[in-house]
């Protein structure tokens, strides 16, 4: 079953409202709230590049930051995956 890329971008556009809710009420520095909200704004994205490629043969000009391919090439800049 394929999603509706407008229902898709709906659920982006709310994951990077949660990921701010999220860092504005941050408890700490290791809050797992942060870090939830993280990887939900990037499940959201995976699937509306899916839902756009399926509907109109089309994908965004953004990539998910990868930090482990970044370690592996020396590309480190220092920041948490939070802070990417």
């Amino acid at each position: 079953m394929s999603t509706d890329p407008r229902v898709a971008l709906q659920a982006l556009v709310s994951s990077f409202e949660e990921h701010l809710s999220a860092i504005a009420s941050r408890r700490g520095e290791s809050d797992t709230s942060v870090e939830s909200a993280f990887f939900s704004i990037a499940d959201a994205f995976e699937e509306y590049e899916d839902a756009l490629y399926e509907a109109y043969g089309e994908v965004t000009p953004l990539e998910l930051y990868d930090d482990a391919a970044d370690d592996e090439d020396g590309e480190e800049d220092g920041r948490t995956a939070a802070q990417a």
